[in-house]
């Protein structure tokens, strides 16, 4: 286990949605349409308003696990994962996107100065939750997803030019067209590791 001091009960909202709700075991965001989180590539717009919780860590060496429950998604780009979000031009996002009732898109977006990109791979439509593992590797990070969570395999492995020393990371939910829905996320879990070293 990670030391007691890292505990993402301590994480703060870097944009604070209107309506949401935080117990000790239980988060729930309520999106707002037009909230995204994407720059320029392909579509050539930018968006950075979708509403982020994060917390801060000099922890070079760590895990971040957590469900999420997107019953309610519903409306095309619908989505809520991890994040680890440093500014507007710099941050790494892991979600299931909807796309309609036959198949939505699990994928990530690492953004590079100002840059994104997305990698994703299609799944059933049916599917309304999934779990996360976010791991850093000094600048360098890992995202998996389990749908159990016991079983994780490998999303993405990437580097962030910003990512080295203090990160924030967490939570984020958001609705990038004229759609709300409630993302629910459960068993957040801070350990050792668990991407283990190259060999």
């Amino acid at each position: 286990k990670k030391e007691e001091g890292m505990k993402f009960k301590d994480a703060v909202w870097t944009r604070e949605p209107e309506k949401y709700e935080i117990t000790d075991d239980r988060i729930s965001i309520v999106t707002r349409p037009g909230t995204d989180l994407w720059q320029r590539t392909y579509y050539g717009f930018r968006n950075d308003n979708a509403p982020v919780l994060q917390m801060q860590t000099d922890e070079r060496y760590f895990s971040f696990t957590v469900k999420t429950d997107f019953t309610g998604s519903k409306v095309r780009f619908d989505q809520c994962g991890v994040v680890v979000y440093l500014d507007s031009d710099n941050w790494l996002k892991a979600s299931i996107e909807y796309e309609n009732d036959r198949f939505q898109r699990l994928g990530s977006v690492v953004t590079n100065d100002g840059y994104s990109d997305w990698a994703t791979t299609d799944i059933d439509a049916r599917i309304k939750t999934m779990w996360y593992r976010l791991s850093r590797r000094e600048s360098d990070y890992c995202v998996e997803c389990s749908d159990d969570g016991k079983t994780f395999k490998q999303m993405r492995i990437c580097h962030l030019k910003k990512g080295n020393g203090r990160i924030t990371f967490g939570i984020y939910a958001c609705s990038p067209e004229q759609s709300s829905f409630e993302a629910v996320f459960t068993d957040m879990e801070i350990t050792e590791c668990k991407w283990e070293a190259h060999k």
